[in-house]
């Protein structure tokens, strides 16, 4: 959570961002899908259960999030894991999705893979409170 922090007041200096280790943005993207989103107060709900896959090609790690009614469930695998049963797949870079995942860079900064809706409801929903 630090790293995001530091992208932000480098952003409101309007500087260039000092790029964010893959290591550090895995384990940023791993403490927001698997800490910060798995607490009851989570917003990013769905009244159907939808999948999120996060690739990391840089890293191989994915996480794949159960969406439900439920706060989202996120489990971290080494390498690419099963994209049966996906709704939406995101992959790009550690640093790349970190970055999305926390809405400081759009999606189209990423590769998005099946239903747009899954990534919006993750866009419009996910802010850290």
């Amino acid at each position: 959570e630090t790293t995001v922090h530091r992208v932000d007041a480098e952003s409101a200096l309007g500087g260039p961002l000092t790029p964010v280790s893959a290591d550090r943005a895995a384990d940023g993207i791993d403490e927001l899908l698997t800490g910060f989103h798995a607490r009851p107060k989570s917003r990013v709900r769905s009244d159907r259960p939808r999948t999120l896959r996060v690739r990391a090609v840089d890293t191989a790690v994915t996480w794949t999030v159960r969406i439900s009614e439920d706060p989202p469930q996120a489990l971290r695998t080494a390498g690419e894991g099963s994209a049966e049963g996906v709704d939406c797949e995101l992959s790009g870079t550690a640093e790349g999705l970190y970055l999305a995942l926390w809405n400081r860079l759009p999606l189209t900064a990423v590769t998005l893979r099946g239903d747009r809706a899954v990534a919006r409801l993750w866009t419009d929903n996910s802010a850290v409170t």
